[in-house]
Order: C-alpha cells, then structure tokens, then sequence
C-alpha cells in the first residue's frame, strides 16, 4: 500500500522541528515515499528548500503548512493548485500584517474566507477528558469546520505511542462516522532519525526558556516523532486501513508545483506605449548621445548592440527598466546613487546612469555582469546615500503597493558561539562554562571531541555533560533562527505579490518582507534588485556639493579626475584610512607593497586581498601532471596577468612569489613546493 507523509514539522517551524528540509527528503526518498508535505506552522518559509531537495529525489513536495488558529483547533492546509496556493498565502499574509514579526493572527472566519481549493485535516488533541472522550468545545469546533469546509476536511489521526492512542484513535472514527469526515493517518514528524529526538528536546527548552532538566511535560514524551517506514505505517495503522489511502486520495488531489510560480513584472515601469525592448533601447541610444555627442564612438555602438541582442534573448529588458526607474528618480531628488559589482561591466546600465565607468576608458567584459554560460538572472546592486535611502525605498513601496512590492529575507543561522550558548542553557552548564566555550571557540573542529580546546579552558573532556553538550551544537549549527530582513533586496511583482510568496511586517517600521531569502528566489527565478546604502557616498556629494559652493566646480562620479598622481602617491603610503574599498588594515599593508599607479593597478590589489574568489573557487588554480611533471593550470586568464603583475611589482623575488601564491590559493604545500 503507498503511503505519503502529510505532517512534517522542518527546522523552519523555529525550535521546533530537529531536521533540515533536505534530510526529511532523502528519508522520504529512502522510505520509498511518493509525496510529502512540509506542514510548519504558519509560513512557508521552508517550502523552497524541500522543493530544491525533492528536485533531486524521486519525491514529490507537497507545499502545505500547519495553521495555528486564535479561535479554534489547528488545522493542516494542502493547496490543490496554483490558486489555492495563493490563496493560502495571501491567508499567511493577511495573519502576519495583524501581528508584529514573528507572530501571524489567524481565525476561523480569515480561513473560510480562503478555504477554496485547499484541502485541511484538523489536528486533533492528544489528550481526552475523564470519561476518555473529546472535550464538548473540540467536538463544537468539529461540527463548525465540517459545516464550513463540507467536503474539504479530514481528521488528522496519530500514533505517538502516549499510552492512550488505541482510544484516541476510536473517538476519532467515532467523529468520523457522526460528522461523515474522513480520518488520514499522520505521523506528526518532527526529526527525520530518532537520534535527533535529544535535540529537539533542547530546541524545546530553548524555546521554553528552561532547562532539560526541569522541563517535564514540556517535552516530548518519547522518540516517535521521526519518519517511519511505509511498512512501520501501516502496521500501526492495521485496523484503519483507509486512513493510509486517504493520504494517497489527498496526496493525488494536491497537483500544484512551485515551479508553476512565474515572476512577472509591473507594467508600471514602462509607460510610453513602446514594448519593453523597445524602451529600453530608446533610453540606451538616448543616453549615449547625452554622453557622447552627436558621435558614438563605435567600440560603445558595438557594445552596446552586442550587450542588447543578449538582453532581448533572455528577456531581460523590464528588469534594466526597473533599475534606470530608480536611478532616475534618485538623480531627480538629487541623491548620489552608483551600481557597484560586475554590473560595473555593463555599457548599458553606464548610458543609463546606473554606473559611472566609461567603457570607452576601460575595457568591459559584459560577460563579467550576466553571460548564458551561468544561465543566472543579472544582478545589479545600487548603492545610495545612507543617509537618504530610505526615501528610494518609499518610492518603490508607494509606486507599486505593499501588496506588489516586498524585501527579501534572510534566514539568520545558528552560528558556533550562539549555538554554544543556546545548547549550554539548555544542559544546565554554569554560566561562567559558558563563556568559557563561547569565547574559546572560533571553529568547530574535531579538536573539541578530542578533548584538546576543552582541556585548555580547563573543563573535563571526559565529562558525559559536556561531551553531549558539544555533540548537540554541532547538531545544531546550521540551523535557521530567525527570519531578517535583507539589506535592500527587492522583489516587485505585476500581480499579487502574495500569489507567490507570504508577506510580513520587518521590525522597521514601514517595512515588509517576503518570507524567503535571496538563495529561494534564485532557486525560483525570482529576480531582485539591490538597493543599498553607502555612506562613503553621502560623504562624496557633501564634497561634491563643498566644490560647487566655493570652488565653482560641479563634478559627478562620471566626470571627477581619476588619474591624479597625488591621489596615488598618498595611496602607496598606505594613507588611505577612510577610502572606501582599500582601507583596511590588510589593504593597507600591501599598497605600499603593490606601489599601484593607475586604478588597473587598484583592481588587481582589491582582487588579491579578499577572500571571496579564492574561497568560492572562482580564482584558484590547480596542479596537472603533464609527462611526469607539475605544472600550473589557470581556468582564468585573469588570475595568470595577477601572478605576472605581481612577480613585476619591485619586490624581493621570494616576496613576490609569496604574495602571488597567497593569492592564488595554495595551500601551504603547496607554496612551499612551488616556492622551492
């Protein structure tokens, strides 16, 4: 008989749920599972994740979530199609914009109003009264529901080995038969492996505010909440035979993907009666004749039809529009604003004012900022005046509405030092243990259980205590906290934006923001729009503005001198506190190492002393045996001219060499066999 688990509690129910959404889906995999359906409590927060797992699974993702009302039983929600799936968003939405952060206020009357095509199971309670019966108010709930939801409800039947289950069960059907609802076997999954049980009971006095060991009847009372085996299932459900199929009946009804998510968007952006290519390209050629004249040169021409024939390809348009909207709007109030990144690369957003760098002065590579090689969707960030940031970001949620316009989220993670503490509380360890571990660690490393980092902050490695302390945190990185909000990260929509996604006040005020992050839009092909703050900038249009009142001098980013030799004699002494991008204490050290004297010479210094390429694997090379010798493989031109430019800086030779291998990543054999 096939089975599919409808009641599946991830690590985004925060400090509930003991297991990541990937580890549920290869369990269910392994467990032979057709379907499966997140059910975490009032948000979808977690849904792309199990969906980015079932990609790769024979499983298929139920998008669901368990609904926690203010005036009634909790109730399981199973969207059937893409409607009903917005409309168990918008529900989320309407619950969360009552509530501040964290909380989303829900009752009967808001879940009628969004029951069509949803399919609910009601979680029924798992203790029963002195005559061994539901109590009067829970049966009164089960008529309502019935009455308002005829046809689209079930009973949520679950064995949870309490002692009582075999009577429970019986009451149920017993409402089965009255009420005509049909009873589904769930298993109430909070973990995918019963090991993880001791760390869901830390996550319950972490939640609780309590120790493990006075939190009693707070916990679970066993270990039986992790996936079981079809097989497991259907045995503990022998006498219920159609509480199994009823799964499968409810499973097949629920057809709707996430992948049927399309992202459209506003139309508001163009408004000339052109198509969006078309405006896009009116606004291009127009600002490059603003810029250059009369005469284009012809590198610029041939950029920029070479950077729209790959814009018109991946459809792209309406998303350089959305950017040049804001940027214009900014230029208009008069707030300094400039794309930073790889959008850097781009001849159409400098004619755009969207970035200041003359492609006429540097040599792009467009392929830099989008190529179809990557098939990832481009990604401008604009940074803007800290100080008048905030008046960009109104313009966007009073143009499009807060129902079409939204932040993107981030999923804050339990790092090492507050999972120490979080899982320290929890066991009981002293305070002063505590600070001990927290301020002693800076990796999580096998070290910690070989006993070596404990015996230095003069604890007992051998202590059962501690050892158990140490193995949960270890459990427990990873794990999402909370959801925050994103430094500018914006998704605007042509429809509801609430069609796609939940919707939820930020702890800012006059904010809202969607509940996924920047890694689960990507994942759905969602496209975003930085819009950062800077204060270096607000510090550059104060100058900007000191040169105009007393030197008579109006200088833009695009126009202001950049090659003065001053600027690069007070660069390779290192007097650079204060200049954005090299004046860190690492930048610092090697400008006078590097002597740089044209801003090439800067990219390549910036491009060194950062750990983000060589970390990511973007710059590292790799060793090749080629007839019985080693040689250096590069998978970037790029990274050979920094090693070259490097080993011609004046430098001692084993200086240079140590520099350039730092940067391309070696390890430290590595360098020293190259060295020699």
């Amino acid at each position: 008989m096939a089975y599919s688990e409808l009641q599946v509690t991830s690590n985004f129910s925060f400090l509930r749920g003991a297991s990541h959404a990937h580890e549920l889906v290869e369990q269910a995999e392994a467990f032979g599972y057709q379907k499966i359906a997140i059910t975490d409590r009032n948000t979808l927060a977690g849904i792309v994740r199990a969906h980015a797992a079932c990609r790769e699974k024979n499983v298929k993702l139920i998008p669901a979530c368990r609904l926690d009302l203010l005036d009634g039983p909790s109730l399981l929600a199973y969207p059937t199609d893409k409607e009903a799936y917005g409309r168990l968003s918008a529900l989320l939405t309407l619950g969360n914009m009552r509530a501040e952060k964290g909380s989303c206020h829900i009752s009967r009357a808001d879940v009628y109003a969004h029951s069509k095509g949803i399919i609910f199971c009601l979680v029924m309670p798992g203790e029963l009264n002195r005559r061994f019966e539901y109590e009067a108010s829970f049966i009164n709930s089960v008529a309502e529901y019935q009455q308002a939801l005829n046809g689209q409800l079930y009973l949520a039947a679950t064995r949870s080995y309490m002692g009582n289950d075999d009577k429970l069960i019986f009451r149920t059907s017993q409402l089965s038969d009255f009420y005509s609802i049909p009873v589904v076997a769930t298993g109430d999954i909070h973990y995918h492996d019963p090991s993880r049980r001791e760390l869901q009971d830390v996550l319950t006095c972490v939640r609780e505010k309590c120790t493990i060991q006075d939190a009693g009847f707070r916990l679970h009372q066993n270990a039986e909440r992790y996936m079981k085996e079809v097989a497991e299932m259907e045995r503990l459900f022998r006498k219920y035979p159609s509480a199994i199929k009823n799964t499968m009946v409810i499973a097949e009804a629920c057809n709707f993907s996430l992948d049927e998510l399309k992202y459209v968007y506003p139309e508001e952006i163009n408004q000339s009666g052109r198509s969006p290519m078309e405006e896009l390209e009116f606004l291009t050629w127009k600002g490059a004749h603003d810029f250059y004249g009369e005469e284009i040169p012809e590198k610029v021409v041939k950029m920029i039809r070479h950077e729209m024939e790959f814009v018109k390809q991946m459809d792209y348009a309406n998303y350089f529009l959305f950017v040049e909207d804001i940027v214009r709007e900014a230029r208009s109030r008069g707030i300094l604003c400039q794309g930073r990144g790889s959008a850097a690369n781009s001849a159409i957003c400098f004619v755009l004012g969207i970035t200041s760098v003359d492609p006429m002065k540097f040599d792009l590579l467009f392929e830099r900022f989008i190529s179809p090689a990557r098939n990832e969707p481009p990604d401008i960030d604009v940074d803007f005046e800290h100080e008048r940031r905030e008046e960009i970001i109104q313009y966007i949620y009073n143009k499009y509405g807060r129902d079409r316009a939204a932040i993107v989220a981030t999923v804050s993670q339990q790092h090492q030092k507050g999972a120490i503490r979080d899982v320290g509380k929890a066991m009981g360890l002293s305070v002063d243990t505590i600070n001990r571990l927290s301020s002693s660690i800076w990796e999580f490393t096998d070290e910690w259980f070989e006993g070596k980092r404990v015996t230095e902050q003069g604890l007992n490695p051998n202590d059962p205590l501690l050892k158990k302390t140490l193995e949960l945190t270890s459990q427990m990185m990873g794990f999402p906290r909370q959801l925050g909000q994103h430094t500018g990260g914006f998704v605007v929509t042509q429809g509801k934006l609430t069609d796609l996604c939940p919707i939820l006040n930020a702890r800012m005020e006059d904010r809202t923001n969607i509940e996924w992050n920047k890694d689960d839009i990507d994942a759905l092909g969602f496209l975003k729009v930085d819009v950062l703050a800077l204060g270096m900038l607000t510090c550059i249009r104060k100058a900007f503005d000191l040169c105009r009142d007393h030197y008579g001098k109006q200088f833009t980013l695009a126009n202001i001198p950049q090659d003065d030799p001053k600027v690069y004699d007070m660069i390779c002494l290192a007097d650079t506190l204060g200049v954005f991008q090299i004046e860190s204490r690492a930048q610092m050290s090697m400008l006078p190492r590097l002597q740089p004297r044209e801003f090439y010479d800067l990219v390549i210094e910036v491009a060194i002393v950062r750990p983000g390429p060589i970390q990511g694997d973007m710059v590292h090379p790799y060793l090749r045996r080629r007839n019985g010798e080693e040689e250096v493989v590069y998978p970037s031109p790029e990274l050979e001219e920094i090693l070259g430019r490097t080993l011609g800086v004046p430098l001692f030779q084993e200086q240079a060499m140590k520099i350039a291998i730092v940067a391309a990543g070696f390890t430290p054999a590595e360098a020293d066999g190259l060295r020699a």
